[in-house]
């Protein structure tokens, strides 16, 4: 992977990042760029920019000065939050629970990004999804499958950490298995251990595949982004209801042993 930043949509960028593991191996991160209806500029994630990158949000956004807000949707996805406020300091900063608990000396806005709160400050341009029946802060800090997920409403773009990830296949012998969306796999770690909470996931679910079924991009991190229109086979609705479908049996078998 390269850092670069990919143009989605009018007002929408996609910012690919680099995330080493172990220092070796690069599964990639990203953050986005938007511009809402009154103009100013949000940044959903934090990414350090530097560099070309940098360059570009900067001329963007009036060399920052029009970038109103940082927004941190990933409760696990700590590492470039200092930075990236120090880089924009007059950017309002908001961050979910473990953001505040982590960096308690940032100034961070009183309203959690997972709480209907903050929500209702971006329903103009935004819509936010908590994914239920899943920790939302696990207490095993390697299992990252919830985010708060953003539907910027102009662009038709959903913006994902971790909990919903776009594939691409290498060609194996010949063979080239179709890109496909599929949900992080600590799925099976992260259900809740208590009765109805697959049934708590699959309505989740199925409410965002119907509340969010104009989606037409998908950004995720640490895989890929789909591109497409009104008119794209499958939509990015169905694609969604076929990663839910493969999660069936995951679903059924967390409901066999806790009801």
């Amino acid at each position: 992977m390269s850092e670069k930043i990919l143009n989605i949509a009018d007002n929408f960028w996609n910012i690919r990042g680099d995330f080493k593991i172990g220092g070796i191996l690069n599964i990639g991160t990203h953050a986005s760029i938007v511009r809402c209806q009154n103009g100013k500029f949000v940044l959903l994630d934090a990414y350090t920019l530097t560099g070309k990158l940098k360059n570009q949000v900067d001329a963007l956004t009036n060399n920052g000065e029009d970038l109103e807000a940082i927004i941190n949707l990933h409760p696990f996805h700590t590492i470039h939050v200092k930075t990236v406020h120090e880089t924009y300091p007059h950017a309002k900063l908001y961050g979910t629970q473990r953001h505040l608990d982590k960096f308690p000396n940032l100034p961070w806005q009183s309203q959690l990004t997972e709480s209907s709160e903050f929500a209702a400050l971006f329903a103009d341009d935004f819509e936010f999804s908590v994914p239920a029946g899943v920790d939302f802060i696990s207490t095993n800090e390697n299992l990252h499958f919830a985010s708060v997920l953003a539907y910027h409403k102009a662009s038709k773009t959903i913006h994902v950490d971790d909990t919903l990830m776009y594939l691409k296949f290498p060609s194996i012998i010949g063979v080239l298995k179709k890109p496909e969306v599929t949900f992080h796999m600590t799925l099976p770690q992260t259900l809740e251990k208590r009765p109805g909470a697959a049934t708590d996931f699959r309505n989740w679910v199925t409410q965002l595949i119907t509340q969010w079924q104009g989606a037409e991009n998908l950004c995720a991190a640490h895989s890929a982004t789909l591109l497409g229109d009104k008119h794209a086979s499958p939509s990015v609705a169905v694609k969604i209801a076929l990663a839910l479908k493969k999660v069936e049996r995951t679903l059924q078998a967390h409901e066999k042993k806790f009801g």
